[in-house]
C-alpha cells in the first residue's frame, strides 16, 4: 500500500467542516487502484471532511480540509503496516460508514458515530466506538475489540485512534506516549491458521518491497502465484490435502462412514392400492367418456355438448395433476452426523472450528407500510439467532423501498440481538422470534435447567417491550428529528438571506429532507419526496450493521451485559443492509431483482456457497433448520442438488381454515410427491439455494471431472461451460471481476467432503476451517457498485443468471429453469416446521393473492418457459407437473361453464344425458368411489387431514371462478395487446378488531372478483326453485331429470359455502353492492324465464288460465 499525504490532520485541524463522506472511485479491486478518501465526524456535530474532492457535497459548508488519500493496489493486502491491529480498525471504519454510490457517480461512505438514537453495546454493531483518542487537537475514537474493550496498540497503554495510528506508524514508527518503537508482533492475537489449503492468515509475510519502500507487485505475484480469494473464500493450492505435508487431516477418516439423509419409501400397503386406484380411474374415466359421446341427448343437444366439453377437459386435467403423484417419498435427516462430521473438534482441529460451508441468508421487503418494520425485526432476530456457526452465516436484508424506518429499524434489531441471541443459545430457546415467543402459552420453565432461567426471562421480555416501543415509534421520531433539522436550515437559510440583503418577501427554498440520527440526509427515499430521494429514484445504500465475527467463538462474562453469559457465546453473525440504487427509466424487475442484487453484493461481501431466501414475514421457527437442509447439500451424491425446498406453515389461520390458507394439500401432498421425480417446484420463500446454480451453470458431470485422489480439484469457469471464456464473464455476469472471481471458489466450497470413496466430487475434509479476511473499504465499495441499476444492462442477470425475469411468479420460473438444465431439487419437511409466516385470511386479500400466481401461470404458458418446450434434461413426468402449472388457469373457463349447467339443465328441464340408465349411473358411482378411495390414501400418505382436503377442494372451485378466470384474461391482455399487470403486496398488518385475532376474516371488501360467484350461486339456487316448483306442479312429473339438476346444484353450492359466509361477513358489515346484485339478478332471471317459457293454464294444471305477457 502506498501512502500519499498531506500535512497531519493532527496538525492542521480547522474548526468546522463539511459533511463526512468516504469516495471510492469505481473500478475493481484486483484490476483497478481505488483510491479511498475517508472522513468522520468532529465532536462539536460537524464533520471533518479528508479530502476536498467532498466539499461539492449537497450540504457543505465552507471551511477548511486537510487532505489524506489512501491508494490502493490490486492486492488483498491494503493495509500500511503489518499488523492484526491496522485491518481490525480498517473493518471498524468500514462497518462504521454508510456507503452510497450508482449510476454516474463515486462511491461515498459517510462516516458515522451515530446509526440510531439509542446506545449500541455490541462491538460488532456499526456505530459501537471506543473512548477518545489522546493525541492532541483529535476528537477521533479509538478502536474496540471483539469484547468491546478499548485496544491500544502498546505497552504504555496510550490510546490513539486508528488515524493517528496510522500517522504515527508513517512517520517514525514510534508510539506517542513511550515513543518507543510500536511491537506489531504482540498484537496478533489470533493463532495462525495457515496450515491446510487456506490462504495465508497473515498476508503481509509474503509482501515485497522494492527499494522505495514501495509494494511491488509484480513481487508479490509471483511470490503467491496470485492464489488469493475475496470476501470469505479462498483458493486452496493444487498438491490437495491430507497429504502429510501440513494440510488438514481428516480425523474420521477411521470412523465407520455413515451417511446424513435418507430416503423413507411409502409403505406398500398404501402406494400400491394408491397407483391401481390411479389406473382404473383412467381406464373407467376412458369407458365413460366413450359412453357419453356415443349416447348424445337429442333433446337438448347443446347441453350435451357443452357437458362433454367440459367432462373432457377435467379428464385431461385430473391427468396432468395426478400421474405426478405415483412416486412421493418421505426423507429423514441425521443432525448427529452431520455434526461429527464438520463441527467436532479433532487432532487436526483442537478447536472445533466447523467445516460447514458458509450460508447467506435472503430477507427481502419493500414497502414498510404494508411490511411492517417489527415483523422484519422479529424476522432478522431470528435469523441471527439459528443454531449455526456463526462466522459462516451472513444475512442480508433488501430494503426496497429506501425507507430511513426500515434501516433504523433494522439497526435496532441488531442493538437488540446483542441481548437477544446469547439469551438463546443460554437458555437453548428453540423459538428465536421474540415476538411469537412471549406470546406462547403455557409454561415458560419447562425443560429448563438453568436456575436463573426466570429471572433472565423476565429482563430479557423487559427490554424486548422497550424495543417493541423504540420501533413503533420510529416513524414519529424521525419525523420529529427531521423537522427539527429542516427548521434549522430554514433559520439558516434566512440568516443568510438578511446578511446578504436579499428580499425577505421571497419565499424560502429549502427542501424537506429526511434526517439520519447522526444529523445527515437520508441518501434513500424521504418521507417528502424529491430529486434524488424519491421511490423509484435514490442511489444504492449499504451498510454493514454487524461485521463480520471473530472465528473462535466469544465467551461472555457475569459483567459483560445485562444478563450473566459466562461460558456463552456472544458473537453476532454479519448482518448488511442493502437498498439498491433506482432511477426512473430502468426496469427494476421487482423482487427478482432484489433476490439479484442480493446475489451479486452477497457475492462480493462473503460469497457463502448456500444461499436461503425468506420474505420479511416468515421467521425461522426451527433453529436447527439450515443444519436440516445442509444434511442434503453435503451428503454423498448432493453435488447435483440446485435448492432444498422447505414447506410453508402459517400462523394466524382460522382454525377451521376457511379459504385453505394453509395449502397442505399443496405442501403435503403434490410437493411430497415431486420430492420422488425431479424435485419440488420453488415456492419462493423458505428456500435454500446452491449459490453456483443461480448462476446458470448446468449440474457438474462427476464422470468427467479429472480426479485428483478422493477429491476433485478446482474448476474454472470454463470448465463449467466451454463456451464460456475469460471474455465472455462480463458479458453474462457483468464487469465486477470480483464477482467473476467468487464463482469457481463458492462452486468448489459447496461440494460435499470426500470423506469416502463413493464421493466423487467433493472437497478435501477440513477445507472450510480457515478464517476469513476482514473487510476493507474496497470490497464494500465494490459491493456498491454491482447493487447499481446500470450494473444488469447488456448481461444475463434475469435471463439466464439469477433470478429469472418477464414473469409476477418468478420463484416457479427460477426454478424451472434449473430442473431444465438437469439440476434436482430436494423437498426437507422437519418434525418441527422449519419456517413460519403469515397469510391473509381475508377473502379480498387471498383472491388477490391467487389472481398473482394465476397470472403468472398464465405468462409461463405463453412464454418460452412452457414445458412443452423443455429440454431433454427435464424428466418426463416432472414435464407433466409444469405442464399443469402452466395449464390449472384455463380451467377456469371450463369449471364456469359447468357450473352453469345445473341451472341450465333445471331451467330447461333437461339433463346431460337423455335418460338417467344403469350403465351411466355404474360409471358414475365407480368414478365418484375412486375419487373418493384415492382422496382417502392420499390422506394416508401425505398426512394431510380429511377436513383440509374438503377445504382445499371447496376453495378450488372458488377460485377458479374468480381469480383464475381474471387472471386468464389479463394474462391474454398482456400477451395480445402488452398490457403490463401491475399487482400491489399484500398487507401484513393486523385488523381493526384488536381483541380477535381473526378480526380479518370477518372484514369484507368489495372486489369484482366477488361476481362470477355470486351469479352461479344465485343462478343455481333460482333454478332449484324453479325446477322444483315446475316438477310439483306438473302433471306429469320428471323427478328423475330434476333429481339429476339438483344434484349437481347442490354440488356447487356446497363448493361455495366458504365463500357465501365470508361474505355474510359480522356484525352487519356486508356491503349493500351484494344485495343489490343478488335482487338484480334473481329478477332478471325470473323475468326472462317467465318470457322465454310462459306458464299456461294446462301446465298449472287447470284449464282456462290466462298467459302471461308483458306490458
Amino acid at each position: 500500500m502506498s501512502l500519499n499525504r498531506q500535512p497531519s490532520k493532527a496538525t492542521n485541524r480547522a474548526p468546522g467542516g463539511s459533511q463526512g463522506s468516504e469516495s471510492v472511485k469505481g473500478g475493481h479491486r484486483s484490476t483497478n487502484s481505488q483510491t479511498v478518501k475517508f472522513a468522520r465526524r468532529t465532536s462539536s456535530g460537524r464533520y471533518v471532511s479528508l479530502d476536498d474532492v467532498d466539499t461539492s457535497g449537497e450540504f457543505a459548508p465552507v471551511g477548511d480540509y486537510m487532505n489524506y488519500t489512501v491508494h490502493m493496489p490490486p492486492t488483498p493486502d491494503n493495509q500500511p503496516m503489518d499488523t492484526n491491529v491496522a485491518a481490525k480498525a480498517e473493518e471498524q471504519y468500514v462497518a462504521n460508514s454508510l456507503f452510497t454510490g450508482g449510476f454516474n457517480s463515486v462511491t461515498r461512505a459517510h462516516l458515522m458515530d451515530k446509526v440510531i438514537d439509542s446506545e449500541v453495546s455490541h462491538p460488532q454493531m456499526a456505530g459501537s466506538r471506543g473512548s477518545s483518542c489522546s493525541m492532541p487537537n483529535c476528537d477521533g475514537k479509538i478502536m474496540k475489540d471483539e469484547r468491546g474493550k478499548d485496544v491500544v496498540p502498546c505497552e504504555c497503554r496510550f490510546r490513539i485512534c486508528r488515524d493517528c495510528y496510522m500517522d504515527a506508524q508513517k512517520e517514525t514508527g514510534n508510539c506517542p506516549g513511550c515513543k518507543e518503537p510500536y511491537k506489531n508482533d504482540d498484537y496478533d492475537d489470533e493463532a495462525d491458521y495457515s496450515k491446510g489449503d487456506g490462504r495465508h492468515r497473515n498476508n503481509m509475510s509474503m509482501m515485497k518491497r522494492n527499494q522505495n519502500g514501495e509494494f511491488d507487485h509484480n513481487k508479490w505475484l509471483f511470490e503467491s502465484q496470485g492464489s488469493y480469494g475475496y470476501g470469505s473464500a479462498y483458493w486452496p493450492h493444487e498438491d490437495g490435502g491430507g497429504d502429510g505435508t501440513g494440510n488438514i487431516l481428516d480425523s474420521s477418516a477411521d470412523k465407520p462412514w455413515r451417511p446424513i439423509s435418507r430416503v423413507i419409501p411409502i409403505p406398500t400397503s398404501i402406494i400400491s392400492p394408491y397407483r391401481l386406484l390411479i389406473v382404473v380411474r383412467f381406464v373407467v374415466l376412458g369407458f365413460f367418456l366413450h359412453w357419453r359421446i356415443t349416447h348424445p341427448n337429442d333433446d337438448a343437444i347443446w347441453l350435451w355438448f357443452m357437458s362433454i366439453i367440459c367432462e373432457v377437459w377435467f379428464a385431461f386435467s385430473w391427468i396432468l395433476d395426478q400421474i405426478p403423484k405415483i412416486h412421493p417419498i418421505n426423507r429423514a435427516t441425521d443432525l448427529e452426523v452431520l455434526r461429527e462430521k464438520f463441527d467436532m473438534p479433532s487432532p487436526s482441529n483442537p478447536t472445533g472450528r466447523s467445516d460447514l460451508p458458509g450460508v447467506d441468508m435472503f430477507v427481502s421487503t419493500a414497502d414498510p407500510e404494508k411490511e411492517p418494520p417489527l415483523v422484519t425485526a422479529n424476522t432478522i432476530l431470528s435469523i441471527l439467532a439459528v443454531d449455526y456457526p456463526v462466522e459462516k452465516l451472513a444475512c442480508y436484508v433488501s430494503d426496497d423501498g429506501g425507507a430511513l424506518l426500515t434501516f433504523e429499524a433494522m439497526a435496532e434489531a441488531a442493538s437488540f440481538a446483542d441481548l437477544w441471541v446469547p439469551f438463546c443459545r443460554k437458555h437453548e430457546i428453540e423459538l428465536r422470534n421474540p415476538d411469537s415467543y412471549f406470546a406462547l402459552k403455557g409454561d415458560p420453565t419447562k425443560g429448563k435447567k438453568r436456575i436463573d432461567f426466570v429471572k433472565d426471562r423476565r429482563r430479557v421480555k423487559r427490554e424486548y417491550d422497550e424495543f417493541k416501543v423504540r420501533i413503533n415509534g420510529l416513524p414519529d421520531s424521525i419525523r420529529r428529528r427531521s423537522d427539527a433539522f429542516n427548521a434549522r436550515e430554514e433559520m439558516k437559510t434566512m440568516k443568510q438571506m438578511r446578511e446578504s440583503g436579499a428580499d425577505p418577501t421571497e419565499p424560502i427554498k429549502v427542501r424537506k429532507a429526511t434526517w439520519m440520527a447522526d444529523g445527515t440526509h437520508w441518501p434513500g427515499t424521504w418521507s417528502n419526496p424529491s430529486e434524488d430521494h424519491a421511490k423509484g429514484n435514490h442511489s444504492g445504500i449499504l451498510q454493514v450493521m454487524l461485521k463480520p465475527p471473530s472465528t473462535d467463538p466469544l465467551l461472555g462474562g457475569s459483567e459483560d451485559k445485562l444478563l450473566d453469559f459466562t461460558d456463552v457465546d456472544t458473537r453476532l453473525p454479519m448482518f448488511v443492509y442493502v437498498s439498491r440504487e433506482k432511477r426512473p427509466g430502468y426496469d427494476h424487475n421487482k423482487k427478482a431483482g432484489a433476490m439479484n442484487t442480493l446475489v451479486r453484493a452477497s457475492a462480493v461481501l462473503s460469497n457463502g456457497p448456500f444461499i436461503l431466501n425468506l420474505d420479511c414475514d416468515h421467521y425461522i421457527y426451527n433453529s436447527q433448520a439450515v443444519r436440516e437442509g445442509m444434511c442434503f447439500m453435503m451428503d454423498r451424491g448432493g453435488e447435483d442438488i440446485c435448492y432444498i425446498q422447505f414447506p410453508q406453515r402459517f400462523e394466524g389461520i382460522d382454525p377451521s381454515d376457511r379459504y385453505a390458507n394453509r395449502n397442505t394439500v399443496f405442501f403435503d401432498g403434490n410437493m411430497r410427491a415431486l420430492d420422488g421425480l425431479q424435485g419440488p417446484v420453488y415456492v419462493g420463500t423458505g428456500t435454500m439455494f446452491r449459490r453456483f446454480a443461480l448462476y446458470g451453470f448446468e449440474p457438474p458431470e462427476v464422470n468427467k471431472v479429472t480426479q485428483k485422489g478422493p477429491e476433485t480439484e478446482v474448476l474454472k469457469t470454463s470448465d463449467f461451460d466451454p463456451e464460456l471464456d475469460v471474455d465472455l464473464l462480463p458479458k453474462r455476469f457483468g464487469n465486477s471481476t470480483m464477482l467473476a472471481e467468487s464463482i469457481p471458489i463458492s462452486e468448489y466450497q459447496g461440494r460435499p467432503i470426500a470423506d469416502h470413496p463413493a464421493v466423487k466430487y467433493g472437497r478435501p475434509p477440513g477445507l472450510l476451517r480457515a478464517p476469513r479476511e476482514p473487510l476493507d473499504a474496497a470490497t464494500v465499495a465494490e459491493s456498491v457498485s454491482v447493487i447499481s441499476c446500470w450494473y444488469e444492462d447488456k448481461t444475463e442477470w434475469g435471463d439466464r443468471v439469477g433470478w429469472i425475469y418477464g414473469s409476477v411468479t418468478e420463484d416457479v420460473v427460477t426454478g424451472y429453469r434449473m430442473h431444465n438444465r438437469g439440476w434436482r431439487s430436494v423437498y426437507c419437511i422437519t418434525k418441527r416446521d422449519a419456517f413460519r409466516g403469515s397469510a391473509p385470511i381475508n377473502l379480498t386479500d387471498r383472491l388477490h393473492q391467487v389472481l398473482r400466481w394465476a397470472t403468472g401461470s398464465v405468462e409461463i404458458f405463453f412464454s418460452r418457459n412452457n414445458a412443452l418446450l423443455g429440454s431433454r434434461r427435464l424428466q418426463f413426468l416432472q414435464r407433466f407437473a409444469y405442464l399443469n402449472v402452466g395449464f390449472y388457469p384455463f380451467t377456469s373457463i371450463i369449471l364456469i361453464v359447468y357450473c352453469f349447467l345445473p341451472a341450465l339443465s333445471l331451467f330447461s328441464g333437461q339433463f346431460i344425458v337423455k335418460n338417467l340408465s344403469v350403465q351411466f349411473l355404474v360409471y358414475l358411482l365407480t368414478i365418484t368411489v375412486c375419487l373418493i378411495a384415492l382422496a382417502i390414501l392420499e390422506v394416508k400418505w401425505s398426512g394431510v387431514g380429511l377436513e383440509e382436503w374438503w377445504r382445499n377442494e371447496q376453495f378450488w372451485l372458488i377460485s377458479g371462478t374468480s381469480a383464475h378466470l381474471a387472471a386468464v384474461l389479463q394474462g391474454l391482455l398482456k400477451v395480445i395487446a402488452g398490457i403490463e399487470i401491475s399487482f400491489t403486496l399484500t398487507s401484513k398488518s393486523a385488523g381493526d378488531d384488536d381483541v380477535d385475532i381473526y378480526a380479518d376474516l370477518y372484514l369484507v371488501k368489495w372486489s369484482s372478483l366477488m361476481i362470477p360467484p355470486i351469479v352461479i350461486a344465485m343462478v343455481n339456487i333460482i333454478g332449484i326453485v324453479v325446477a322444483f316448483s315446475r316438477t310439483i306442479y306438473s302433471q306429469t312429473p320428471e323427478w328423475s331429470k330434476f333429481v339429476g339438476g339438483a344434484f349437481f346444484s347442490f354440488w356447487v353450492l356446497a363448493h361455495l359455502y366458504p365463500f357465501a359466509k365470508g361474505l355474510m361477513g359480522r356484525k352487519r358489515k356486508t356491503p349493500t353492492i351484494v344485495f343489490v346484485w343478488s335482487g338484480l339478478i334473481a329478477i332478471t332471471i325470473s323475468l326472462l324465464w317467465v318470457s322465454i317459457a310462459p306458464p299456461t293454464g294446462d301446465a298449472a294444471g287447470g284449464g282456462g288460465g290466462q298467459t302471461f305477457s308483458f306490458p
